[in-house]
């Protein structure tokens, strides 16, 4: 894995982190935790930008919000007691295959 690869698996966990930021700085109106927030989105920003510097633009963006959009489900049904049912878990998994076959048909040598 080079690192572009490391860079945006990086910025994908940076997502799901500043998701969850938003969750609890209250509509950014808890101070602490809204700069947090900000940090760490700028952070992600960051480090997808330095993966783009190498990866198709399609795939980095697709692999980064894939990253983040099925982290924070799944940290919100552990941490957040969001609903479970076999549906939600079935689309999760399907976010995660796409992930990874990206990855995988990436081209990449």
């Amino acid at each position: 894995m080079n690192m572009a690869w490391f860079y945006l698996i990086l910025a994908g966990i940076c997502e799901i982190g500043w998701a969850f930021g938003l969750k609890y700085s209250e509509g950014f109106t808890k101070i602490g935790v809204s700069v947090v927030t900000v940090v760490v989105m700028i952070l992600s920003f960051i480090l997808l930008a330095q993966a783009m510097k190498t990866l198709p633009l399609g795939t980095a963006y697709a692999i980064w919000t894939g990253i983040g959009a099925a982290g924070t489900a799944i940290l919100g049904i552990f941490f957040l007691n969001e609903p479970r049912d076999f549906i939600r878990i079935i689309c999760i998994l399907l976010i995660i295959a796409g992930v990874v076959g990206l990855k995988v048909f990436s081209g990449e040598k």
